[in-house]
């Protein structure tokens, strides 16, 4: 599979390993690969994601809020608020007795960071979306469509931005 990857999406793989290891990760996760994937600057992510203004900045300030609250999404705390629990209330308290950032993850930085199963996954689904387009690469297309469909904190993420699979992929097939 890999000898499929573009340069491009070659260099992601690699950065995404440098970014879990900045952020004390003890794996490299979907957010890496994404955040990767926009520092990479590439020409073909750039034109798919064109006006939805996705920046390093704001997707690791996202991922570290996230991390923050245990990894509970959005939609996550918002279930919870319903049945009445207030998680900044929560988190707050928790900080408060074990101190900054107690629900994150713990880390320690490796000399060899693995990938996550999710980040695995992702990896995988990127040569199923080239197979199913017939292309014989695997590109920063595939990837951007393989994070998006999978339900992990960088699709939830990216489709709260405005960014949906099918939108991604009808930009593809046209371009073909």
């Amino acid at each position: 599979m890999f000898e499929r990857f573009t340069t491009t999406v070659r260099n992601v793989v690699i950065g995404a390993q440098h970014e879990a290891r900045l952020s004390g990760a003890v794996e490299i996760g979907s957010t890496d690969l994404l955040v990767a994937l926009i520092r990479s600057q590439d020409e073909t992510a750039a034109r798919l994601l064109d006006g939805h203004q996705l920046t390093v900045e704001e997707l690791t300030e996202e991922f570290d809020r996230v991390k923050r609250r245990g990894g509970l999404t959005d939609e996550e705390a918002a279930a919870l608020s319903a049945v009445g629990v207030d998680i900044e209330n929560v988190i707050r308290s928790v900080e408060a007795t074990f101190g900054k950032d107690a629900l994150a993850p713990a880390g320690r930085p490796k000399r060899h960071v693995p990938f996550s199963t999710e980040a695995k996954r992702t990896l995988e689904q990127c040569l199923k979306e080239a197979l199913s387009r017939k292309h014989k690469y695997i590109g920063s297309e595939h990837l951007l469509l393989a994070l998006l469909s999978r339900q992990s904190l960088a699709g939830k993420t990216l489709e709260a931005k405005g960014v949906t699979y099918q939108a991604i992929s009808d930009q593809i097939a046209k371009a073909s």
